[in-house]
């Protein structure tokens, strides 16, 4: 018996840690995860609190690896209105991302000069998925796996997911800006 309610016990903590870290239904946001940069340092999600998101699972061997040149051109136009993007490269697809987090940094800077926040390398799908794309895949209008590389969130200021966007979805298009747009006034 005694045996019997320690295991409870440890079911509902563990329960409770897994949803804090995963950002439960209870309020939990993207605020709730810290990430690893490209770079390996930690960055908690909340210091982008009151910033708008655009977080993207990006590849550098893919049919919408001219993407990043797009992403780069949407941060430059509005990061001074408070968007970031926020790229997750991941292996999931292909093996469309093989490279080290040094060789994804190096290609994404030589190949599209891009500026906006690079972190390391996870998994967005499966067994190993990331808890924050467990979260990102299960909450906001349109849940389910990821289907493909640059799927695209978008992240209000509060940190809830408001939209997701398709892997063939231009980030310039007119549907991703005017979200955007509305999400900046």
């Amino acid at each position: 018996m005694i045996r019997l309610i320690f295991l409870l016990a440890l079911a509902v903590i563990a329960t409770a840690v897994v949803n804090a870290g995963a950002g439960s239904d209870d309020g939990g946001t993207v605020h709730a995860f810290t990430m690893d940069t490209i770079d390996g340092q930690p960055r908690p999600l909340s210091a982008y609190a009151g910033q708008v998101l655009l977080i993207v699972n990006t590849a550098s061997r893919c049919g919408y690896t001219p993407q990043y040149g797009p992403l780069e051109k949407l941060y430059e136009k509005y990061k001074d209105r408070g968007l970031r993007v926020l790229a997750f490269p991941a292996n999931d697809f292909g093996a469309q991302e093989p490279g080290s987090n040094e060789e994804i940094r190096e290609f994404c800077g030589r190949t599209y000069g891009v500026t906006f926040d690079l972190f390391a390398k996870i998994s967005v799908k499966g067994d190993a998925m990331h808890p924050l794309y467990g979260y990102l895949t299960t909450h906001g209008p349109d849940p389910g796996p990821i289907r493909w590389n640059f799927t695209k969130f978008l992240v209000d200021r509060q940190g809830r997911v408001v939209a997701r966007f398709e892997s063939k979805a231009d980030p310039l298009s007119e549907e991703v800006v005017a979200r955007i747009e509305a999400l900046l006034q």
